[in-house]
Parts: structure tokens; sequence; C-alpha cells
């Protein structure tokens, strides 16, 4: 066994394969490695509903630990489900990026429970709702739930298009939000200084393990901050060549090829040492 005690686990195109299903093999690396005494967190940008099955494979929810939701805008016990942190848009941050949106064509999605309302259809939150299999429901006046309270929006578009607007967005709101694509076609908006990264900070705490026995995996722009703060961070060979660019490791094998299995078994079950 090596000194790693906490294993944060980014979910589409990391421990996810692309028919969504776990593989038996990280399955098992996985379990092992919870025997073993190493926390396992699930960091993603899915709510809390949409983590509940992939959680309950891995046999999370039977014990102690957190989940890592809306990509770090909320935190639940594994065990209970109880929500121990969240944080909301600020309101006339989430105004103004709808508004601009909005103004330039584009669908506004934001998630509460099952459920994901979206201010109007395309190709890209079709996408979204067979990705996370939530029930979505078109909003006629979007903006009076944006006013509400969101944890976060994303906004769904052809990538060519949406650098445009992420670049405006940023423009006018600065450090009033987080600004990522957690795919290419998705663009999230967060609340300041919210990340993976500021979620994770929060769990080891919790869970009394320090940085630099914390090992993350991902794959996007999402898992960025995530993979910056753990002792170890690992891309995925899938990922996202700015994410290559970061990490300590990077898998040789993908998401499709058992990649989270590969670096658990060696690096975490294996004690084998990390290269230089």
């Amino acid at each position: 066994m090596s000194t790693f005690r906490l294993i944060a686990l980014d979910l589409d195109d990391t421990l996810l394969r692309s028919d969504l299903s776990i593989s038996f093999r990280t399955r098992n690396a996985i379990r092992r490695a919870a025997q073993e005494g190493v926390s396992i967190v699930l960091a993603s940008g899915r709510v809390p509903h949409a983590l509940d099955s992939f959680s309950k494979i891995l046999g999370l929810h039977k014990r102690d630990g957190y989940l890592i939701c809306g990509n770090g805008t909320i935190i639940v016990e594994s065990r209970t489900g109880k929500v121990m942190y969240e944080s909301l848009l600020p309101k006339n941050a989430a105004l103004v990026a709808f508004d601009l949106a909005d103004a330039e064509g584009f669908s506004v999605q934001l998630y509460d429970d099952d459920v994901m309302y979206i201010s109007r259809q395309n190709e890209f939150t079709n996408y979204d709702q067979k990705l996370t299999g939530m029930r979505q429901v078109v909003v006629s006046n979007f903006r009076s739930m944006v006013e509400a309270g969101a944890h976060k929006l994303v906004i769904p578009g052809d990538p060519m298009i949406l650098k445009p607007l992420e670049d405006i967005l940023r423009t006018y709101l600065g450090t009033d939000v987080t600004l990522f694509t957690s795919k290419p076609y998705f663009l999230e908006i967060l609340p300041p200084n919210i990340d993976k990264g500021t979620a994770l900070a929060f769990v080891a705490q919790r869970l009394d393990v320090p940085r630099e026995e914390v090992f993350a995996i991902g794959d996007s722009m999402n898992d960025e901050a995530m993979l910056r703060w753990a002792g170890c961070g690992v891309a995925m060979a899938n990922s996202d060549p700015r994410i290559k660019n970061i990490a300590a490791l990077i898998t040789e094998r993908t998401n499709d090829d058992d990649g989270v299995a590969e670096v658990i078994e060696r690096y975490v079950l294996g004690g084998q040492a990390l290269p230089v």
C-alpha cells in the first residue's frame, strides 16, 4: 500500500466508460482500496441525485464519506445524503449571465433534484439529458427561476460559438463567478472561488487527510482545480491536452480501457513509486 489515503474520482470520461458503466476491474480496484482504509470520493458536475446509482455500485452508501456534486457547489455525505455544504450563484451575476446568453440565442440550464430545467431545447440539452438520465423541463419564464437561486448554470452549445460567449461573460462578470468548460459543449457558471479543488480541500479536512495524501483523477477543465490541489493529480489518457499539461501523472489507458483501475492498482494498492 502507498501513503495515499483519499482518492477523488471524476465520473464522465474518467471513472465511467463511454456507455456510462464502471468496469468490473475498476470496481474491484476501488473496493480493494476502500477495504484498505482509503476514502473514495466521487467528484462530479452532476447533482446528488445523478450520483446515487454510481455511489451504490461502489458501495459508498455503506461507508462514511462524501460526494462532491455540481463541480463543488454541493457536498453531501455518501452514507446519509445529508448536505454538508452548498453555495449559490450571486443573484445579480446569475441574471447577467442568463441575459447575455439568452440574447445570443443560447439555451441555459439549471438543476434541482432529478429535474434539468432549460430555457430552450437544442441538441446539446438533449445530450445532457441522455448523459445524466434527468427529466428535462422547458421553462418559459426561465429568468424567474434564475432569480430564485441556482447552484450553477450550464450553457450547452457548439464549442465554436461557446468560446466567444465565454469571453463576453468573463468581460462582464470578471471574478463574480467561476467559469470553465466541463465538456467542450458545456460552459459552466459557478459561484466565485468554488470548484472541485475547494470542495476537495473541504472534504480532506473533514476526513483529516493531509493534501499530500490525496490522489485525484480527472480528464477535463472542471477537474483542473482538483488536480492542482491534490498531492498527486492524475490525467486520463483521453484527457483534454490542457489537463495533461498540469497533471503530475497521465494514465496509459483511457476511460474505456480501465485507466482508473490501472493507476489505483499501481500507485495506491501496489505502492509503486510515482515517476519523477
